[in-house]
């Protein structure tokens, strides 16, 4: 397993398919290539000081080294955006609600982009 650390590839897998839970968001997409799965971690300000976002993205390193490989699809990129429940959840909880994410996200079809159509204007 290996780390997503560009960030373009954080930025594909925000347009795949995503399960949210109470201490973290799942994204989830699949790639073309052959290579092993991915994982990124993410935690923005807005979930505390520095020192608090740094347990919360070790609190999700240490739930993806926890869980069985098995769960997690070959060829494909994950992204664990963390919550700051994260600091005061179960860590067994924890690690149920991704079981259950990705059982989710196996499910779920993929997302596309906009579909919006170009705004055309009539005179």
């Amino acid at each position: 397993m290996d780390r997503l650390r560009q960030r373009a590839d954080f930025l594909a897998v925000a347009n795949g398919a995503r399960a949210n839970g109470k201490a973290f968001v799942l994204q989830g997409r699949r790639r073309d290539d052959d290579g092993p799965v991915r994982v990124g971690f993410t935690v923005t300000k807005k979930n505390g000081t520095a020192t608090e976002r740094n347990r919360i993205r070790r609190r999700l390193r240490e739930l993806v080294k926890r869980l069985d490989v098995i769960s997690m699809r070959p060829h494909h990129d994950y992204v664990l955006v963390g919550r700051r429940a994260a600091l005061c959840c179960d860590f067994a909880t924890m690690l149920e609600d991704l079981r259950a994410a990705l059982h989710r996200l196996d499910r779920s079809p993929p997302r596309m982009g906009s579909t919006k159509a170009p705004a055309t204007r009539i005179e």
